[in-house]
């Protein structure tokens, strides 16, 4: 055995790949893993401001979060990280109450643990006071605080909880009574005068009545109006917790694009008047083409990117090849570097290359499918010990078609009311590049709109297609400018491998050319037609 078989099947290489399928997953653990895909990135997410982070799944967003909610766990700020995954299928307004629900039982696990722990640590001023035997002002004390702030916090999460548990717009009655009484009082009365004796008699005569009256109501019950009712009493709450840590509040919602999307606008909307003016900061993790964060309408719901919140973005595309082939380097050399692994020693350059183009520049893909492919290469080299000791471009090729199915299941369960016509536009592309241009690449206008086209920006946030360049002009069509998109590896390689189809190698200099191409230009409308 040489020594490039006894790396690749050493006891090392099998504890990276147990690292790297724990670090494939967001977890509370995996945060001292954590890499900032850009300067700067994981200070915005702790701001004093309100955030949506977009990216693909797997980009990192759930990362960024947990990361920002340990860091300001340890600067002792209140914080409720809540994932929306738990409450996919609920309808509105019963979403909205689950999820105020969790948040501020997150909120109320922090007053009894981190608030409670700081309550320990008496300042030095106070421990003066004590030495010196001056007393305080009678306000009171901070665990007296904290208990009141968690007693409102919880009795506002019974609240919550009642009406959600309470059927919606059921017809109820309320019944209300007085009682009035009248006491009457009549007097007769008169003088006898006789040489005996004088004296004046009165005779009182009284009566008492009383008149009951019963007024019944019918009413609605409105969760919505009970929400409404409400908000105005839990920003009182978050300014006392506010006062009470003294400082700003942050609330981190994971995966906004689980919860329906007519709802999302709604929830988003809901917190963002609760924290207004209330130190409380919204950081919320979606994807983009599948998120309505802002409805027009009158008034306007939901929050305006640019006015009420900034972005951040994760997407690093292949559209910046070289800093998404940098980062996703840095993340696997980080994890070899704690189990003395080499990377160099594992794969070829060409390898590498092949496995940022099957990632499509998301960490989670590019550490799922090393993981893959460290498999593939260790199965053809115990078959063919005379060919390459490392993880090959090839490796990477069927490693890629076989993490296909997981990916089409993770589509399917991120898109279940619409698949059909996803599916539909899918297939179109793929007929499209590898029948009609025999090509891995297609363009499309970039300022093509219509259904189609969305469903095209959809396919690309679900990892089945990938943007590489946003700009290129044509000669052919003069005017116009393409965005260029590239059909994922998993569907052209592996056992899916297409002969005669040109692979365009776009990271490449000097190949800007092979994508000017007039064939390679998909017009949606007319090939759904």
């Amino acid at each position: 055995m040489t020594n490039e078989q006894e790396v690749i099947n050493s006891d090392r290489v099998l504890a990276l790949a147990m690292k790297v399928e724990e670090a494939a997953r967001s977890t509370d653990e995996g945060i001292k893993h954590f890499i900032e895909p850009a300067p700067g990135t994981l200070r915005r997410a702790t701001s004093r401001r309100h955030h949506i982070i977009f990216g693909r799944r797997g980009s990192g967003k759930s990362s960024l979060l947990r990361k920002a909610a340990a860091d300001l766990t340890t600067a002792r700020r209140p914080i409720a990280y809540v994932n929306l995954e738990a409450f996919k299928g609920n309808s509105y307004p019963d979403v909205l109450l689950s999820v105020l629900i969790s948040a501020f039982q997150k909120f109320n696990a922090w007053l009894h643990t981190t608030a409670l722990r700081a309550a320990e640590r008496v300042p030095f001023w106070q421990r003066l006071q004590r030495l010196l035997k001056i007393h305080a002002s009678s306000s009171p004390s901070r665990d007296e605080s904290v208990a009141e702030v968690s007693l409102c916090l919880q009795s506002q999460i019974d609240a919550l909880e009642n009406e959600l548990q309470a059927a919606d717009a059921a017809e109820l009655s309320l019944t209300t009574g007085t009682l009035e009484s009248v006491e009457t009082l009549a007097r007769a009365g008169g003088r006898i005068i006789s040489p005996a004796v004088s004296a004046s008699a009165e005779q009182k005569v009284s009566s008492a009545a009383s008149r009951n009256e019963r007024v019944q109501e019918q009413f609605r019950r409105s969760k919505i109006d009970f929400l409404r009712h409400h908000v105005m009493e839990y920003q009182r709450t978050f300014r006392a917790i506010a006062q009470l840590s003294s400082g700003d509040s942050y609330l981190l919602l994971d995966d906004l694009y689980h919860l329906r999307r007519e709802d999302q606008p709604q929830v988003i909307d809901y917190f963002h008047r609760m924290a207004k003016d209330h130190d409380l900061w919204l950081k919320i993790g979606t994807i983009r083409h599948r998120t309505d964060w802002y409805r027009h309408s009158d008034p306007p719901v939901g929050i305006k990117l640019g006015e009420d919140a900034d972005q951040i973005d994760l997407d690093m595309t292949l559209e910046r090849y070289s800093m998404a082939k940098e980062f996703l380097l840095r993340i696997l050399t980080n994890l070899a570097r704690e189990c003395e692994v080499d990377v160099a020693q594992l794969m070829t350059d060409g390898a590498v290359d092949r496995l940022v183009l099957a990632s499509g520049g998301v960490a989670r893909d590019f550490l799922s499918i090393f993981r893959t492919s460290l498999d593939v290469a260790r199965e053809r080299i115990c078959s063919h010990p005379q060919h390459a000791n490392k993880i090959t471009a090839e490796d990477v090729n069927v490693a890629a078609g076989e993490c296909e199915g997981a990916k089409r299941e993770e589509v399917k369960r991120d898109t279940s009311d619409d698949d059909q016509a996803l599916n539909q536009e899918f297939q179109r592309v793929c007929s499209f590049c590898l029948e009609k241009a025999e090509s891995n690449c297609f363009l499309l206008d970039a300022d093509a709109k219509g259904n189609e086209v969305d469903l095209i920006h959809e396919l690309a946030d679900l990892k089945l297609l990938h943007l590489v360049r946003s700009r290129l002009t044509v000669s052919a069509r003069p005017g116009k400018v393409f965005a260029v998109y590239m059909l994922d590896l998993s569907e052209y390689s592996g056992s899916r491998k297409r002969r005669g189809l040109a692979v365009v190698e776009f990271w490449r200099p000097g190949v800007e050319e092979d994508m000017r191409k007039s064939s390679l230009i998909y017009e949606p409308s007319a090939v759904a037609a």
